[in-house]
């Protein structure tokens, strides 16, 4: 890995995590593309940039959540059914459904589908979206996050599934959008300390990279950064339907990329 794959990396992580295109599938492709192994270097580095990915929602929302006490006990309801399966799946999730390149692919369709299914409810009348985040309740939160814990499957996008299960209940699509970039900061801070902790010892012996590392992570805090105010905004005037043949696409490429 060199300096031009560090920022390429960066700014993958950071334009995808946050929006409902999954970040996986594009950091896969992008490694695939570049000629990268997938080394232990490579998966420790890829755990790190997401910390400054996440990084940026602090940055944007920490503030927001401690100011509305209802916000926060909602996050922590929806994080709990979310760390639990985490942690329950983990070894498999990594040995698992990181090897399974058709699972993938199929998880990048469907949910592409499913967007369209629900943005056609929208257009005909027979769905609309008029809640706001007051209106999550505890059960609601809990709920949520349980269906945040299908994104244990790469491919399904954390984000993506998120906001279009918080829209098939009648929520706008930029207050989906904004409780999805709420519940990344502890799953996506939880889910980061434990990959890194266990990583530990690649640290301490690739402290020549330290530098690939950096750049990485600023890049990643950086795009991210822009792409969470620039969904919050596009949302509040335009649907999925981009981001679901967007999908469709990838996964087709993916497929040509990877032989399958």
């Amino acid at each position: 890995m060199n300096i031009f794959h560090a920022l390429l990396l960066g700014v993958v992580e950071g334009v995808t995590e946050f929006l409902p295109i999954s970040s996986t599938a594009h950091l896969i492709l992008t490694s695939k593309f570049l000629g990268l192994a997938q080394t232990e270097f490579q998966t420790f580095f890829e755990v790190f940039i997401q910390s400054g990915a996440i990084l940026a929602v602090v940055f944007l929302y920490l503030r927001y959540v401690l100011e509305h006490k209802k916000a926060l006990i909602n996050i922590i309801m929806s994080f709990i059914p979310t760390a639990v399966v985490g942690l329950v799946l983990h070894k498999t999730i990594k040995t698992v459904f990181f090897n399974s390149n058709p699972l993938i692919i199929a998880s990048m369709a469907v949910v592409a589908i499913l967007f369209l299914i629900v943005e056609h409810r929208i257009k005909t009348k027979k769905l609309e979206l008029q809640k706001n985040l007051t209106q999550i309740t505890s059960k609601l939160a809990v709920l949520i996050g349980l269906i945040q814990s299908l994104a244990v499957v790469p491919g399904v996008s954390r984000a993506g599934i998120v906001i279009i299960f918080m829209m098939m209940l009648g929520f706008k699509r930029d207050e989906s959008a904004k409780y999805s970039f709420l519940l990344a900061m502890p799953t996506i801070i939880a889910a980061s300390a434990l990959d890194l902790y266990q990583s530990k010892d690649i640290l301490l012996t690739s402290s020549s990279m330290t530098s690939l590392l950096i750049i990485g992570f600023v890049t990643a805090f950086i795009t991210a950064y822009v792409s969470v105010k620039w969904l919050l905004n596009y949302l509040q005037n335009n649907t999925l339907v981009g981001f679901a043949y967007y999908r469709l696409l990838l996964a087709i490429i993916v497929v040509i990329a990877l032989g399958l």
